[in-house]
């Protein structure tokens, strides 16, 4: 059964670059395969967008690394490993990243037990200051401190923090004063939203998103409006964030995403475009967002507003520059696709094949 993965894509920083010039600078592209234990990293050519996979890639993580997360100084990785086959290794790596792109692990790992099990996600303040990890066997969120010098972990004094309902995603505010978890309930799905103090969690509230299973999360960069995939009702629920994080639903969402079975979301750079990874049809639907934060079908080049991929796209990563999308297929083809951008618009350039399903990936500028 295509595992339920979820997806983390951080974009780390904005491309450099010239009229008239060529950029020569580094890009990397790093994907987890949890069946591997693996990360699989390559360098993106910020030209072309084609992909190169990297000395000594793939690496070495723990059982079933599910989860990555970049920090926002470029000097580390972070891996959530769940374990699996029966076994619960409920741990997180931490590796170094080199000037060119190699990673290299730094042991011992930190674990989220004896509260915390099945860490499936990763989360990072936007200061980098500390680390947000979604426990799917516990239905909590463990927190740690990041020490600037090194990376180490500490976990925070009352995590983790109590959910009640099966976690499934989470996504901060821009400020990084706000934490929303979405989970798992009937007949909806529900978004638990949280102050952040430190690192500390309250909570402040419980909302439904009006759709089943919200597995897809994402804010806007100037932190106004929240959206949720709701993956077994075809749907895009649309939420404003007030200055207290309480959520308000916007008039006429949810919204029919005319596709099926959402599964995880992303902006492009600017902000301008929304897109979708929908299971089930195989393709990645675009959106441009009306003032009132409602998204609105992008049809300047297809009247479908979808754009095929290979079998169950099921995670997105925008390339800084906003010239290229790269997408995860967990379906027979298990590959990662790479696309141009024009105008919100995509056009697929190359397909690498990885052999196992890819769980997450992200993107960062050197």
């Amino acid at each position: 059964m295509l595992q339920k993965a979820l997806v983390l894509v951080f974009v780390l920083a904005s491309l450099a670059g010239c009229i008239g010039c060529s950029n020569t600078a580094s890009q990397y592209v790093y994907a987890t395969v949890p069946v591997e234990n693996q990360i699989l990293a390559y360098r993106e050519d910020p030209n072309s967008g084609v992909l190169t996979e990297l000395s000594g890639s793939p690496y070495s993580a723990g059982e079933g690394a599910r989860s990555l997360v970049l920090h926002p100084s470029g000097k580390f990785l972070y891996v959530a490993n769940p374990g699996q086959g029966g076994t619960g290794e409920n741990d997180i790596s931490l590796f170094d990243i080199a000037s060119d792109g190699v990673i290299t692990e730094v042991t011992p790992r930190t674990s989220v037990a004896p509260n915390g099990s099945q860490p499936q996600l990763l989360l990072m303040d936007p200061a980098g200051a500390y680390l947000y990890v979604m426990n799917a066997g516990s239905n909590n969120i463990s927190v740690f401190s990041i020490a600037s010098s090194n990376g180490a972990l500490t976990e925070v004094a009352n995590s983790p923090f109590y959910l009640g309902l099966p976690p499934l995603n989470m996504q901060l505010t821009p400020s990084g004063n706000y934490l929303f978890v979405s989970t798992t309930s009937e007949p909806y799905g529900t978004i638990a939203t949280f102050s952040v103090t430190a690192g500390q969690l309250s909570l402040i509230a419980t909302t439904s998103t009006g759709g089943l299973n919200p597995y897809g999360l994402v804010v806007d960069a100037t932190g106004a409006y929240l959206y949720a995939a709701n993956y077994g009702s075809n749907s895009i629920s649309v939420f404003s964030i007030g200055s207290s994080g309480a959520l308000g639903t916007v008039q006429g969402s949810p919204i029919a995403d005319g596709y099926s079975a959402p599964f995880s979301m992303v902006f492009d750079p600017t902000g301008n475009y929304l897109y979708v990874a929908n299971q089930a049809s195989n393709n990645v639907s675009a959106y441009s967002i009306s003032s009132n934060g409602l998204p609105t079908a992008l049809t300047s080049s297809t009247s479908t507003n979808a754009f095929g991929t290979e079998s169950s796209p099921s995670f997105l990563a925008a390339d800084p520059s906003g010239k290229y999308l790269f997408v995860a297929n967990q379906g027979s083809g298990a590959a990662i696709q790479g696309f141009s951008v024009s105008s919100g618009d995509l056009t697929a350039i190359h397909s690498y094949g990885i052999g196992n399903t890819p769980s997450s990936m992200a993107i960062l500028k050197q």
